[in-house]
């Protein structure tokens, strides 16, 4: 016991261990800010109305090509995957929609969990520092000499408690960090799935034509074709 706990406090195995956790986490952090807030965030009020419009001027391969413009984005990607089957039926629309958004989430999910974990190990390998300090400071009370009793105590005192800090000085940002992004994938998945309900009835509502009155009862027939219509035609006399 005593030779593992003298590895581990001469060569800081405890500490290299928290940075290297950390600093994992932090690129993890970089990586998912990037993704989430720079590569696949997207105007959604200026990219719908401009879909929305497109999809009434019945311009759909107009549409196809401005959602491939932005395709990296996963609302443009399942934008485009929906309007691609314009001249499909509803089921068709829909399956294709499932697809999409099947594919985009794997995405948005990338390693956002592992944050957490992250966290909460940095936390425990602090921890687990923080015991053996304190065991190397009982052990210096109760079997060092007199002379290096202090040091010993003061040494193990200080193990645990750098422990402690390098721990929470990872695990407090990891964490907050992993709240706003979780939130941002969040807000994400909404997005994608409000903007593509509103498209679906869009594309429905684009198959079948509204019912108008003029269209069914025309009001340009005067009076002279009203006679012609209603007037039979006259019989021949043998």
């Amino acid at each position: 016991m005593d030779t593992v706990l003298n590895f581990l406090n001469n060569y800081k195995i405890i500490d290299a261990c928290i940075m290297i956790v950390g600093v994992f986490g932090l690129v993890l952090v970089f990586d998912r800010y990037r993704a989430l807030f720079l590569e696949f965030s997207l105007p959604v009020g200026p990219f719908l109305k401009q879909v929305m419009a497109l999809i009434e001027q019945d311009k759909i391969e107009q549409a196809i090509t401005f959602c491939a413009a932005n395709e990296k984005k996963p609302l443009a990607y399942v934008t485009k995957k929906i309007l691609e089957k314009a001249d499909r039926d509803d089921e068709a629309m829909g399956t294709a929609l499932d697809i999409a958004a099947s594919e985009t989430a794997p995405k948005l999910m990338k390693s956002l969990g592992h944050l957490a974990m992250v966290a909460n190990v940095v936390t425990l390998i602090g921890l687990l520092g923080t015991v053996i300090g304190l065991i190397t400071a009982f052990r210096a009370v109760s079997f060092a000499d007199v002379a290096q009793k202090q040091t010993l105590l003061a040494e193990g005192i200080s193990i645990a408690m750098t422990a402690t800090m390098l721990g929470l000085m990872f695990a407090i940002p990891t964490m907050i960090a992993y709240s706003f992004l979780h939130a941002k994938q969040g807000q994400l998945f909404n997005e994608i799935d409000q903007c593509s309900q509103k498209i679906m009835e869009a594309m429905k509502s684009r198959i079948y034509m509204p019912y108008k009155g003029l269209t069914a009862y025309p009001s340009n027939l005067n009076a002279e074709g009203m006679k012609k219509i209603s007037t039979p035609p006259p019989t021949k006399v043998s």
